[in-house]
């Protein structure tokens, strides 16, 4: 007897066995010669316009000490799976000789799956980028799940996917992109709201999917200025980590005092020279830039010398 939940898997058209690297390994390929033109991006790829694969195009243009480099796994229609950045630097440097693949006997679908799979926890494929590109997949699954059901004389003229449907859909996809549900849900959320700049940041790890979602309760406008004086404060506190260990070397005493008369001395002759900031920290930090030391005047004044 099947359970409830594999009844509505199966209705839904989502497979039973998760596509692992167990699975992936056990695939049979074959070595072909391609060139560069004969192959191109997964569909999914050029769906979500996700350029990341600039860290393997790095990567691949960098001497190596093999005699025959690492081929590039393809499907058969020539839609790459590996080796994107090899394919980019033949692209970029016009070579016209042929490439080595690897070629495997996959659907659009389980591409996908191999894709994700073999480039799971790789610098770029963060968890953003993966549900992104799981999320290519949500129409097609929903379609499935509705004709199966049809099919079953379940909803038979409905044009809408029950609530029920809708959430196995929903964990097919989180399966695929090897994340939660829930994350899923705050994808499409990030989506649908976001701010082109923030969106961005996601691919680039330079934000969590757990702060964009907070960024989105605002009018996108406002997302943009608080995005800005996050990575501001983001940077601002990296500096203070930095500057946190003391080094072997005894290092001047700037004491407070000091430091705000000489910071008002400092405005005073040049105007404009000192920005004040509000900030999110529950203690006050005051940052001397460099321009402030550099004169022999603040120097003294700071008994610096």
């Amino acid at each position: 007897m099947q359970s409830n939940e594999q009844l509505l898997r199966n209705e839904a058209g989502v497979p039973p066995q998760p596509f692992d690297r167990t699975t992936m390994n056990r695939l049979e390929g074959r070595p072909v010669v391609r060139s560069p033109e004969q192959l191109c991006l997964h569909r999914a790829l050029k769906e979500i316009g996700w350029t990341g694969v600039i860290d393997e195009f790095n990567g691949a243009a960098l001497p190596k000490n093999q005699s025959v480099p690492d081929p590039i796994l393809i499907m058969r229609d020539g839609t790459i799976l590996a080796g994107f950045g090899k394919w980019r630097l033949a692209l970029f440097e016009g070579r016209q000789e042929e490439l080595h693949c690897i070629e495997y006997p996959l659907t659009e679908e389980e591409s996908l799956e191999f894709i994700l799979t073999y480039h799971q926890k790789r610098i770029g494929w963060n968890r953003f980028v993966c549900t992104c590109l799981a999320l290519t997949r949500e129409n097609n699954l929903q379609q499935k799940a509705l004709d199966n059901m049809r099919a079953g004389g379940k909803y038979k003229g409905s044009a809408n996917l029950p609530d029920l449907q809708r959430i196995d859909v929903l964990k097919a996809i989180a399966r695929v992109a090897r994340v939660s549900p829930r994350t899923v849900g705050n994808v499409k959320v990030i989506l649908k709201t976001a701010h082109p700049r923030l969106i961005a940041a996601l691919q680039n790890d330079m934000l969590t999917i757990n702060g964009a979602v907070q960024f989105c309760k605002l009018p996108r406008a406002e997302q943009l200025e608080q995005f800005i004086r996050y990575s501001e404060e983001r940077a601002t506190n990296k500096v203070i980590r930095w500057s946190i260990p003391q080094p072997k070397e005894k290092r001047a005493d700037l004491g407070i005092l000091a430091v705000l008369d000489a910071l008002q001395r400092q405005e005073a002759r040049q105007p404009g020279s000192v920005a004040l900031r509000v900030g999110r920290h529950k203690r006050t930090v005051v940052l001397v830039g460099q321009d402030l030391l550099a004169g022999p005047p603040s120097q003294k004044e700071l008994s610096l010398i």
